[in-house]
């Protein structure tokens, strides 16, 4: 609440960083997986002495450098700007909590970026050891990029025991770090499976091209069983209370459960299916169907991860709304209107109610709800209510509905609130 609202009605409640971070997300974990898949691949070539396939490995190499260098690069960019908007509060917190560790990740970053332009322009003009030593360095350093963003991202989930010591190596390693680190590498792996299809159901020669799905086909079936293993070993992780929530207290949830649940047995099922000697566009449909259910897998697993945080944005640290769980009662006693930095109207009078509700509403509801938006639509949900129930909502916020911060302010500023809802939406 020390920063001004970023006033986004339809693209409210989210929406906005969750376009740009699933497909970041997507990118990123093929910029990992996808670099032992370079480096596998061309040891496969040089164990089989084809020159076909390391040809393979080299476009291969050009398609995955542009998408995970300029698409990955551009959304990750994309990410930093939408959330510093969003939500600065929670990114101030992250950047000055995590310095240590973002400069490292930047350092690994940097040196993805070297490896993988050496390791493209260096195919046959050094000995094949050397180049595979390049494409070792690039996969070392990837893996480690995600090895230090999985304490980051999952630390908002499960602080653990840093909300008592406020440890950075408490924050790091906190109780889903070692779940996560897996979870993510083995889908990792799965994704770069799915992104080789893309190139090797592009191959002209059906001998070859059938090699290299089957090839690929191998990186989805092959660490499916310890992927679902770790996604289980993710969930027990979870402390008690919030993985009820997740799975049972929050019906939003549900849908994106369900759709993780349904896309595991179709991504097992395409990779048999492009093993199967196939017509190159019966192979190619199929690929870009895989590509979708792979983008709806990750974007499920995210949206439940995220809304697994709330009413927080930082699990028990910092509210969604960014008012830190250790200034409630302050915020209570003083309003959020006296509270918060950026306001217009500190004071309620007969001629500022609706601009007084509208400043509330921005402050305590935008961050997770959009005003006519396709996430959370405040609109919809205000026209299902029978009368009293939007009272009783607020009044049982943080308590029966547990996933939703309590109202932090005053009861005028409570009644100035529903009033503008009723009238507005």
């Amino acid at each position: 609440m020390n920063y001004p609202i970023w006033q986004l009605d339809f693209s409210g409640g989210g929406l906005l960083i969750a376009c740009m971070a699933i497909i970041h997300v997507y990118i990123s974990h093929f910029a990992v997986g996808g670099g032992l898949f370079l480096v596998l691949t061309e040891h496969k070539a040089l164990r089989e002495n084809s020159t076909d396939i390391m040809a393979y490995v080299k476009r291969h190499t050009k398609f995955f450098m542009l998408l995970t260098m300029v698409a990955g690069s551009l959304t990750g960019v994309g990410i930093w700007f939408t959330i510093s908007l969003l939500n600065p509060s929670a990114t101030s917190a992250l950047i000055h909590l995590f310095l240590f560790a973002w400069a490292i990740e930047w350092t690994f970053f940097f040196v993805e970026i070297l490896s993988l332009f050496l390791y493209y322009h260096t195919f046959g003009k050094i000995s094949d050891r050397n180049h595979l030593i390049l494409g070792w360095i690039y996969f070392g350093t990837a893996i480690m990029s995600l090895f230090v963003i999985n304490g980051i991202i999952d630390f908002m989930l499960t602080p653990g025991q840093w909300l008592e010591t406020g440890n950075f190596w408490d924050a790091f390693f906190n109780p889903t770090f070692w779940p996560a680190f897996f979870f993510r590498a083995f889908l990792a792996i799965i994704i770069a499976g799915l992104f080789g299809f893309v190139t090797a159901s592009a191959i002209k020669k059906e001998k070859l091209r059938l090699n290299l799905l089957r090839f690929c086909a191998k990186w989805l079936l092959a660490p499916f069983v310890l992927f679902l293993g770790s996604a289980w070993w993710y969930r027990s992780a979870l402390p008690p209370g919030l993985e009820d929530q997740i799975f049972l207290a929050m019906p939003e949830t549900q849908t994106y459960i369900q759709a993780f649940i349904y896309c595991s047995p179709l991504l097992i099922l395409g990779a048999i299916f492009m093993a199967i000697r196939m017509p190159v566009n019966i192979n190619r449909t199929l690929t870009a169907g895989l590509l979708v259910i792979g983008l709806l897998y990750i974007g499920s697993f995210e949206f439940i991860r995220e809304a697994g945080r709330r009413p927080y944005i930082i699990h028990g640290h910092m509210y969604s709304n960014s008012i830190l769980k250790k200034d409630m009662a302050e915020v209570s006693e003083k309003g959020v209107l006296q509270y918060a930095r950026w306001v217009e109207n500190r004071h309620i009078t007969e001629n500022n109610k609706d601009a007084a509700g509208r400043e509330l509403f921005d402050l305590l509801c935008l961050s997770c709800h959009s005003i006519g938006g396709p996430l959370n639509d405040i609109r919809e949900l205000s026209r299902a209510l029978a009368p009293g129930e939007m009272e009783l909502i607020i009044s049982t916020m943080g308590t029966r509905r547990s996933y939703m911060p309590p109202f932090p302010g005053t009861e005028e500023e409570k009644r100035v609130l529903m009033d503008y809802m009723k009238q507005n939406f």
